[in-house]
């Protein structure tokens, strides 16, 4: 790949000046090289670690620019360049040239506008081109191949910007949009004047709400106040800023890839001008002989003079000498990273582990694909600032000989072994046949159950309690994109401080959070629900599901046809062409050309809204509505589901293997990913048939899937005490019918399907804190009718009433809730003056205690159930979980004893005062087993 470095030299030599301005480095000449100094070290990053294929550095060039012919008070503000600043600039220049880097510049153009014209051309050429500058202006130019390197600051590494993060900084849907931002907020620095009133928080907000500063302005009418007044006024000042702010893409510059080539220095003129500016450090640096030395001048002190050198050169050089911007975090701790590859080195660094008790451990693999990976290495650490990489052989004679004593060391049974995301790094051993024996313990997991609100990324939680910032993964393989390199790619040299760091880091956080877990609340749920369960979800995860993937196909095709007819039917009814899958011409025919509704609402970007909530009020105003809402339905079911499916079924296995997250729900659910499998739709016809296609292995297997019964209403007539729910549950009611009997005051035997419909959105809507406006929307009932069954079902089941203001109570008091296992939803909003918010806590209060509840009903059923089927040594497989569901590949010589198993073990999982229900079935696929 060819990669071309763009420097803005001004940018990084005015940072470097400033960077030692209260220590600055004098020569002993008297010559300030703290600008040189700092911009050379930028360069050096850039060269040592990047590995540029093609370098420049641009310069502003003195004159006149174009800018000032728009704005004569362009950088008027500006002041005079530092005096040590201007003579600092010719030395740079005498660096560039020694080191064979090209000087670029265009009269009459910033250097900006040189740097984006370049980059665009040779992104053209094939280029992945980075903008090496700390200036916010450059974000414009991101692209697919154009990044920003943004050199690092007060210990920070440095930083690469791609669209992603173009867009998470300045909250744009693109990074063009940067500079309408920019011309709306204005720059002191360079004078722009932007709109009056508007800083850097509005202008985010505007752009966002209004797509440009075009947008902005011609909705000027929907502001308000001053905004509004100031706006229209400055408009033009607004359109002026944004063209200022412009990066011009066009300037007068070829793209010579031959003259930008990065070639090794010129190692004599390198000596000549270091050691006039006597960067004795340096120099080591960029000439790789280890006898380079400077030649002494007239003023250049000698490696003798110990006085001189107190006060200038090499002591100044030193690491702990540079200001925080040139500073790098690795330097900050003594660290003793070890390499391992081969025998003899991994035999030592093994016996030297064996001495701990707690070991981390984390697998470095050729991609982020559990079952399609490579393993390429393990770190190990047992102490802190200490680690072993150990680079696995990829020759299969060696590679046999580091799994077998792998295998033996894991299997020590008495270690407690710890990792940050623990299941993939057990998949990646598992592949490799090495099972790891003995505790375990999930820095993330632990994190999660202490904080279940925060973020449990590694380096979040590094920053967060270590007050330290890892080396990133992109600065060893680049920013994401197509471009970017594997771990496979690089040697185990380069990648071992990155992983010796990772396990380090990983221990230090275990050394935090143990003893927060065993000395509280969590120990009983860490240890022996969520660690288990860790090794039961990674089982199901490798086994995954069969896929008829045929059946999907032909559905896929019958579905087509159904949308053509229908798109066509939709057209038809408008009376006039148009794309229906365009939001902006569906909103222009059903309120312009059809004239469905006079108070038709628009969105931010002036277009109609046609989003479901407003289609849905329209039912019945036209037949138009329901095709289309049914138009949408199977296009999503299509596309997300039926089209999508197939693709993610592992060539491999032939099967789909969805991935479960523990660390995500606040409320203890686990989550489902690549593929969701836990909300593929059920209820409608079209729906049911992508449960049909999931479906045994063989012919030797049916699917079984084993369901709790109304389990959240069993738990919530547990936590509260109720006896009329627990009696209607014990004696094997339809709770439903039963719920009805008492809210409407008729027999049992009397209660109509309608009551029993409306009796159970209520008994399903209280756990949620059903209102009753909530209740008279879903049941299309008056309010009034709708607060009466509620105020007769509290009235009925007055102890759920009481639990839940209990429940609010205790949030109130202790801003959190808990589950039947001390599971923690922490609620700080429950006290907040502000109504909703608390109002929104006050149903998480009632909630969080009965969904968390049953999720660790279900996480014990999980580890009993694959327990005992292993115990047992049955074929049968658990292979997913869906909400308060399992779903089994069952042996046809098992299917009896998995349905009597399953059973058992689902329903004694917990004990409540209210007896637990399992439903289960049996058939060759997934839709009819359930």
């Amino acid at each position: 790949m060819k990669k071309l470095y763009l420097l803005d030299a001004y940018a990084l030599i005015f940072r470097a000046h400033f960077a030692f301005i209260r220590n600055p480095r004098i020569n002993s000449k008297g010559l300030n090289t703290s600008a040189i100094f700092g911009f050379v070290n930028s360069l050096l990053e850039v060269l040592n670690k990047e590995k540029p294929t093609h370098i420049a550095v641009v310069f502003d060039v003195a004159g006149r620019n174009v800018r000032e012919k728009i704005y004569e008070e362009y950088k008027a503000n500006r002041d005079e360049t530092p005096e040590d600043i201007r003579l600092a600039v010719p030395y740079i220049h005498k660096i560039l040239e020694a080191m064979n880097i090209p000087a670029l510049g265009v009269e009459g153009y910033e250097a900006d506008d040189v740097i984006g014209t370049l980059a665009k051309k040779a992104e053209k050429a094939g280029f992945q081109t980075y903008m090496v500058t700390p200036d916010k202006d450059y974000a414009q130019l991101v692209s697919e191949n154009i990044f920003m390197w943004k050199p690092g600051r007060s210990g920070n590494p440095s930083e690469v910007w791609d669209v992603e993060k173009v867009k998470e900084k300045f909250d744009v849907e693109r990074p063009e949009q940067v500079i309408d931002i920019l011309g709306l907020w204005g720059d002191s620095v360079d004078n722009i004047p932007g709109i009056p009133g508007i800083g850097e928080k509005t202008s985010k907000k505007l752009v966002k709400q209004y797509g440009s500063v075009e947008g902005l302005i011609e909705h000027a009418e929907e502001l308000k106040g001053k905004q509004k007044e100031n706006v229209i006024n400055f408009a033009e000042q607004g359109l002026m800023s944004k063209e200022l702010a412009t990066i011009i893409l066009d300037v007068p510059v070829e793209l010579d890839e031959k003259a930008l080539v990065y070639e090794d220095p010129d190692n004599d003129k390198v000596i000549e001008v270091f050691s006039e500016l006597e960067f004795r450090t340096l120099l080591k640096k960029v000439v790789k002989d280890e006898d380079a030395s400077l030649v002494p001048t007239a003023s250049t002190p000698s490696e003798e003079d110990n006085g001189q050198m107190s006060l200038f050169g090499e002591q100044q050089e030193t690491v702990e000498e540079l200001p925080d911007e040139f500073k790098s975090l690795e330097n900050a701790k003594e660290l003793n990273y070890t390499l391992v590859e081969d025998e003899k080195g991994l035999k030592k660094a093994l016996k030297s582990l064996s001495k701990y008790k707690e070991i981390c451990f984390d697998t470095e693999t050729s991609s982020l694909d559990e079952l399609d990976t490579t393993l390429l290495g393990i770190a190990l650490s047992g102490a802190k600032n200490e680690a072993w990489y150990i680079a696995v052989p990829q020759e299969f004679n060696a590679r046999m000989i580091f799994r077998k004593a792998l295998q033996k060391f894991f299997s020590n049974e008495k270690i407690t072994w710890i990792a940050h995301n623990v299941k993939f790094d057990l998949k990646v051993l598992k592949r490799e046949k090495i099972t790891v024996q003995g505790q375990l313990f999930d820095t993330m997991i632990a994190h999660y159950l202490l904080e279940p609100e925060q973020r449990h990324n590694m380096d979040v939680l590094s920053e967060t309690y270590l007050n330290y910032k890892p080396v990133s993964i992109e600065t060893l393989i680049g920013p994401k994109g197509k471009n970017q390199k594997s771990m496979a790619d690089l040697q185990p040299s380069e990648i071992k401080d990155y992983a010796c760091e990772d396990a380090d880091v990983t221990f230090q956080l275990f050394q935090l959070f143990k003893d927060r877990v065993d000395d509280s609340y969590l120990e009983k749920l860490f240890y022996e629900v969520e660690m288990p369960l860790v090794r039961v979800l990674m089982e199901m995860e490798m086994e995954g599901i069969n896929l008829d993937v045929e059946a999907l196909g032909e559905f896929s095709e019958e579905l087509n046809t159904e949308l053509i007819d229908l798109q066509q039917r939709i057209i038809d009814a408008a009376g006039v062409e148009f794309n229906v899958d365009s939001p902006k011409q569906l909103g222009d025919v059903l309120f312009e050309t059809m004239n469905l509704s006079e108070k038709a609402k628009k969105t931010k970007t002036g277009q109609y809204k046609t989003d479901e909530a407003t289609l849905v009020k329209l039912q019945g105003k036209h037949p138009i509505i329901d095709d289309i809402l049914e138009y949408r339905q199977m296009k999503k079911l299509k596309s997300t589901y039926v089209d999508a499916l197939p693709k993610l079924v592992n060539p491999k296995t032939g099967r789909i293997h969805t991935t479960y997250f523990q660390t995500v729900a606040a409320t203890g659910r686990l989550s489902s990913n690549h593929p969701n499998l836990q909300n593929i739709p059920i209820r409608s016809t079209r729906g049911k048939e992508i449960r049909k296609a999931f479906k045994a292995r063989s012919t030797d297997y049916k699917i079984m899937a084993a369901d709790y019964s109304q389990i959240e209403l069993r738990i919530i007539a547990a936590l509260s005490g109720d006896k009329g729910m627990i009696e209607a549950f014990k004696s094997g009611q339809d709770i439903h019918a039963a719920t009805a009997a008492k809210v409407f005051d008729v027999p049992l035997e009397e209660v109509s399907r309608e009551q029993r419909s409306k009796a159970k959105m209520v008994n399903f809507g209280i756990i949620y804190g059903i209102s009753a406006f909530g209740l008279s929307q879903r049941l299309g009932i008056s309010r009034t009718e709708a607060k009466e069954i509620i105020d007769n079902y509290f009235e009925k089941y007055s102890r759920i009433k009481e639990y839940m203001d209990e429940s609010i109570e205790f949030a109130r008091k202790h801003e959190y809730v808990e589950t039947i296992l001390k599971r923690r939803r922490y609620l700080p909003k429950i006290n907040a003056g502000n109504g909703m918010e608390r109002g929104f806590a006050e149903r998480n209060a009632i909630n969080a205690p009965i969904q968390g509840s049953a999720a660790d009903v279900i996480k014990i059923a999980m580890i009993n159930v694959q327990e005992r089927m292993k115990k047992e040594a049955l074929k049968s497989k658990l292979l997913l979980q869906v909400h308060d569901e399992l779903v089994f590949d069952v042996h046809k010589d098992e299917v009896d004893l998995m349905r009597t198993l399953a059973k058992e073990e689902m329903e004694r999982a917990v004990q409540l005062e209210v007896p637990l229900e399992v439903e289960e079935g049996v058939a060759d696929n997934w839709l009819d087993a359930h």
